[in-house]
């Protein structure tokens, strides 16, 4: 069987009408393909952001991930837009929300779309995606070991991200996470907490929980990367988005 994909970076309409870079991967063909918003981790839209968006392609999504620190630099360097990104306290919640949307709107107006979105996101992302599910129009959701989601920012680190669950009520698709025992940010306590408040709200998730691993063990350029971890969690994100994006759609 033929397989190729497309791999590019695109123009989208952010938040306030901006024009903000994107990378955009999906499989050729007429499709349609469902959409994934890959939401990059703290350190940027890196070279590791980009090949988890080709991923997605390969396994038959449209996925999208948007520069969200390009306003910090336009001219720069990944990396350089990132720090600067980091100096300014991180990406304001709505201005991200608003890119994320942009992201999303451009999925759906292509005619390869299946009418369907998920969204993905690690570390500072992990956080976002949950955002994004409580306020956009996603129909399923990932975080892989978003911190800040229930408790504040520790004195000293130099990031301005609020606690988001009260937002939990209106979480609008079911929710996989995947975080690691040995991480502090969040912690196992930390996700306990965020479960019981998604039970008390009767929303549709599933969390698991990977001894060994800490925070960032997707990475693969990190010494964090953990193998068997990470394999175990990209088997549950391929059932997860399958199951909500590809077999909803049939139906």
């Amino acid at each position: 069987m033929y397989e190729g994909i497309l791999a590019e970076t695109v123009t989208l309409t952010g938040h306030g009408g901006d024009p903000v870079l994107a990378y955009l991967a999906r499989p050729l063909g007429a499709g349609p393909f469902p959409g994934v918003l890959v939401i990059h981790h703290m350190p940027g839209w890196d070279t590791a952001s980009k090949e988890i968006t080709r991923r997605f392609a390969t396994l038959g999504y449209a996925a999208v991930c948007p520069h969200l620190h390009y306003r910090e630099g336009p001219g720069a360097s990944p990396d350089d837009a990132a720090a600067a990104a980091r100096a300014r306290g991180g990406v304001p919640d709505e201005r991200f929300l608003g890119d994320a949307a942009g992201a999303i709107s451009f999925l759906l107006a292509q005619p390869w779309s299946n009418g369907r979105i998920g969204s993905i996101g690690y570390c500072s992302g992990g956080r976002q995606s949950f955002l994004a599910a409580c306020e956009l129009e996603v129909d399923a959701a990932v975080d892989c070991y978003g911190a800040f989601i229930i408790e504040p920012v520790p004195e000293g680190l130099p990031l301005t991200a609020k606690p988001v669950i009260d937002r939990a009520s209106g979480l609008r698709c079911p929710l996989l996470g995947l975080f690691g025992a040995e991480d502090s940010h969040p912690s196992p306590a930390e996700v306990k907490q965020i479960e019981e408040v998604l039970k008390q709200h009767g929303k549709t998730y599933e969390f698991h929980t990977y001894v060994g691993a800490g925070h960032g063990f997707f990475a693969v350029d990190r010494p964090a990367y953990r193998v068997e971890a990470a394999n175990q969690g990209w088997q549950r994100i391929e059932e997860w988005f399958g199951r909500h994006l590809v077999a909803s759609a049939e139906e």
